[in-house]
Parts: C-alpha cells; sequence; structure tokens
C-alpha cells in the first residue's frame, strides 16, 4: 500500500537529460515540421495557420510525454513547450520585423481565377479540382465562373471571391 502512496519528487521534477539537449531537439522538431507543413499545399491546413497547427500539435506531443511519464519529470515537458512557444513567437516577431521573411511564413494569396478564367497551373499545384472551387463559389452566393472577376486562395486554405458586380468604392 506504501508503494502506491510514494511519491518521488525529485523524478517528477529533475530532468534526466540535459536541459540544452532537450531544447536543441525541440527546436530542431519545430522547424523541421514548419518546414514541410510550409510547403504542403494550402488546402490541406483548412483554415489554420501553419504556426498554429504546429503549436497545437507539438504542445499536446510534448504535453502528454510528460503526463504519460515517457519523460522522467515535468521539467522535460515544460521545457519543450516553452521551446515551441519560443520558436513560434521568434518566428512570428521575425515575420513582422523583416517583410521578406513574412512571405516565406505566410504566402502571398495565388490567384485562381482571373475575369472568369480558371488558373489551371494554380488548381493542380493547390491539388483542387474545379467541382471543388465552384463548390466554394456557391457557399459564398456565386453561381457561374463568368461572374467571377478574381478568386484566391489565402494563406490559410480559404477561397476568397471578387464577383463582376462588387460594389465599387466611391472617388
Amino acid at each position: 500500500m506504501n508503494k502506491w502512496l510514494a511519491i518521488d519528487w525529485q523524478a517528477i521534477f529533475i530532468p534526466s537529460m540535459p536541459v540544452l539537449e532537450l531544447v536543441v531537439r525541440g527546436s530542431l522538431v519545430y522547424l523541421a515540421l514548419f518546414s514541410v507543413l510550409r510547403f504542403l499545399p494550402s488546402r490541406q491546413l483548412g483554415t489554420l495557420g501553419i504556426a498554429d497547427l504546429l503549436v497545437v500539435v507539438l504542445f499536446a506531443e510534448a504535453a502528454q510525454n510528460a503526463m504519460a511519464s515517457t519523460y522522467t519529470s515535468i521539467t522535460e515537458g515544460a521545457i519543450l513547450v516553452g521551446t515551441v512557444i519560443f520558436w513560434s513567437y521568434f518566428l512570428n516577431w521575425l515575420g513582422y520585423k523583416i517583410p521578406k521573411f513574412q512571405r516565406f511564413l505566410n504566402p502571398p494569396p495565388l490567384l485562381l481565377v482571373k475575369n472568369g478564367q480558371l488558373i489551371n497551373r494554380h488548381l493542380q499545384r493547390e491539388l483542387i479540382t474545379e467541382e471543388e472551387l465552384m463548390s466554394q463559389f456557391r457557399q459564398q452566393g456565386v453561381e457561374y465562373l463568368a461572374d467571377v472577376k478574381k478568386a484566391y486562395m489565402e494563406a490559410d486554405g480559404s477561397i476568397s471571391v471578387i464577383t463582376n458586380n462588387s460594389i465599387q468604392p466611391s472617388k
């Protein structure tokens, strides 16, 4: 019965591996996954941004390992979570300070339709069929392709549509 109630406080809070190794491991995983996800087609990500998706996945993994005692201490899980937070913040800060880097973090909108004409090479690059695109248009109240002046795939995977009869700003 005593074994059930005994707590090894040192094993809970003292890391079993060097802190720097945890930081390096967390950094390498974050940067590798970020790079891979950045170049996947946007439609695969839905409405979550790349950094948001990555942070959620890595938080879950780091926290799960700490709670399930895959690591030998909670401190190791906290260090990994802190490393993920650091890289997420740092990359966003870098994108804010350096506009060219922002284009790497969040790709510019991709033109899919211009003046009612599909740009097939862009659709192919993002793995979007004409039927899927038309479904998106219908959801936004656009029935015919000819009514679309421009349609863009945004960085978050959503489709924005400008129709021919859009209200023009007054001059």
